[in-house]
């Protein structure tokens, strides 16, 4: 028997989330999905709040993924230490609220999703993710695991997976906002994709104002706080098949679903 995991891409915006919202359950029928993971990253464009979260799960997720704005909001802060189905990166400063990793009953048994952070090319200084993945699955016991691994480096996301290939169930990165072309089972059975892409405007910069990127790559000196771009929007992520007695993973494909 096989398990069929949806992962989605970064929410971006008030739009973004509108689109999951409507979509979502949905596509879960659509693509026979039994349980999805949602990273939530820039629900608000810039963070989330408590509100977005409960939004994002009602819609269809049943864990959400945060990245280097998990911390953006400080209306979240409580909610992280509350709600098991959200979860931080777990190689954040221990002084961090809530939790990094969690394992959820199911039908079909165990889920365990664990949620990471990159450290090239971010702007502070996590625990490494490598020795931090490898501290969790020593207390996990589930066959199924799952990896967001939230990161810029496009090497360090295919480093951890290529690292963790036969331990895991599937790892993908998130952050870029951009959909890569790499679906695929690695050697030892770990489905892996680089980035998910995410759910947000079509027509943006990572689901801003292109006006705005575009400003600050030509020197603007004056930064406005980032809004999202107008217009229709679109679900990015990948469906990854599990075998339910090994935990290895079948087969994966990215899936892009585009309103309108």
């Amino acid at each position: 028997m096989s398990v069929k995991i949806l992962a989605v891409g970064d929410v971006v915006g008030e739009n973004g989330l509108a689109f999951l919202s409507r979509r979502l359950w949905s596509l879960r029928r659509e693509l026979g999905a039994d349980f999805a993971v949602v990273n939530g990253e820039n629900a608000s464009v810039v963070g989330i709040n408590p509100s977005e979260a409960r939004e994002i799960l009602s819609a269809g997720a049943d864990v959400v993924t945060l990245g280097n704005h998990a911390l953006q909001k400080n209306s979240i802060f409580s909610m992280l230490d509350d709600e098991p189905a959200l979860l931080r990166p777990a190689n954040l400063s221990p002084l961090t609220p809530g939790r990094g990793w969690g394992v959820y009953g199911t039908d079909f048994g165990d889920v365990a999703v664990l949620n990471l952070i990159g450290r090239c090319g971010m702007d502070f200084g996590p625990d490494n993710p490598f020795y931090e993945a490898e501290r969790i699955l020593e207390k996990i016991t589930a066959k199924i695991v799952l990896i967001d691994f939230h990161a810029e480096a496009t090497s360090e996301k295919a480093a951890l997976a290529w690292h963790l290939d036969g331990r895991v169930s599937a790892v993908w990165g998130t952050h870029t906002h951009v959909q890569t072309s790499d679906a695929t089972v690695l050697p030892q059975g770990t489905g892996f994709i680089t980035d998910l892409g995410m759910a947000g405007p079509v027509y943006s910069i990572l689901g801003v104002k292109p006006e705005q990127s575009v400003s600050r790559f030509l020197g603007a000196p004056k930064r406005t706080p980032y809004v999202q771009a107008p217009g229709k929007c679109k679900i990015e992520g990948a469906l990854f098949e599990i075998d339910e007695s090994t935990g290895k993973c079948l087969s994966v494909n990215a899936i892009r679903v585009i309103e309108g």
